[in-house]
């Protein structure tokens, strides 16, 4: 389809496609463990299925309701032998919850990828006179709590070539309508959250993304796909997620990213991405150049 959003690269996706493949030996997940927050449903539960076709080691599950991470776990289990699949109960807000639960399922061991997928929408209003400001406050302290829990606890058991990818939004840096103030704030405040981790910790690949307009319980609680007029399917992103784990996406760190942007595309342009500001959030036009 026709990219109906400014795209760096001319192919646009809707779906997974052969080079975002779990199969191809260059997005092998051989022997690592991952963790996905939210990863009972949706986005992240299909993440945590890639994964496991990719061949991970140990994948863990952290969300607020218990049973759909025990119908993801079931179906992973069912369909990959050799997984070990774990899974905690967790309310990434609570630092003591998120604590306990990186201790129960990793122990010794140490975290490859840490998918950070759990947000909240909160609120649909505008900035206006009449709003309400403790709401308002309150989702994007949500959202910030749940990135800094889990990244607190990710420091405390990251690999020394470990892989951090914040599931944000396109709401980070376009307004796409007035009444997701609060939920657009909250995502730029995250992005600058795991940009400020990359940036404390660059041994860290850190990455940002958009992963496309998917029918989950979040999008719906957004509006649904009938208000923005298109959708894409949950295995777009899930596999572009594998993808950024793998060292193929290594020049891509600390980039802000859409999933439906096409790979082999973005990997053609690899240098001159990696050398440059593009894709990156920042001030526009101030001739800010990397240092060498």
């Amino acid at each position: 389809m026709a990219a109906p959003y400014p795209s760096p690269t001319s192919t646009w996706h809707t779906n997974t496609y052969p080079s975002l493949s779990p199969a191809r030996p260059e997005l092998s997940a051989k022997g690592k463990t991952v963790l996905v927050t939210g990863g009972g449903t949706g986005i992240g539960a299909e993440t945590a299925r890639y994964f496991a076709a990719a061949g991970a080691s140990r994948i863990a599950l952290l969300g607020r309701r218990k049973q759909p991470l025990l119908d993801t776990k079931a179906s992973i289990e069912a369909k990959f032998a050799g997984v070990e699949v774990f899974v905690a109960s967790t309310d990434v807000t609570k630092k003591s919850e998120v604590d306990a639960a990186f201790a129960a399922l990793v122990g010794d061991g140490k975290i490859h990828v840490v998918v950070n997928n759990a947000m909240t929408i909160g609120p649909h209003d505008p900035v206006n006179a009449t709003v309400d400001s403790d709401k308002f406050l309150d989702a994007i302290q949500q959202n910030l709590a749940g990135s800094l829990s889990v990244a607190q606890a990710f420091l405390r058991y990251a690999a020394t070539d470990a892989v951090a990818i914040d599931v944000n939004s396109a709401a980070a840096h376009l307004n796409f309508m007035p009444k997701f103030a609060s939920y657009s704030i909250a995502k730029l405040a995250v992005f600058r959250f795991w940009d400020s981790l990359a940036y404390t910790n660059p041994d860290i690949s850190v990455f940002h993304i958009q992963p496309g307009v998917v029918d989950t319980a979040g999008n719906r609680e957004a509006g649904g796909v009938a208000t923005v007029g298109h959708s894409d399917d949950v295995s777009l992103p899930a596999s572009f997620i594998v993808w950024l784990a793998s060292p193929e996406a290594r020049f891509l760190k600390n980039k802000f990213l859409w999933a439906n942007w096409d790979v082999d595309e973005l990997k053609a342009q690899a240098k001159e991405i990696e050398a440059s500001t593009q894709l990156s959030i920042g001030l526009v036009g101030w001739p800010f150049r990397n240092a060498a």
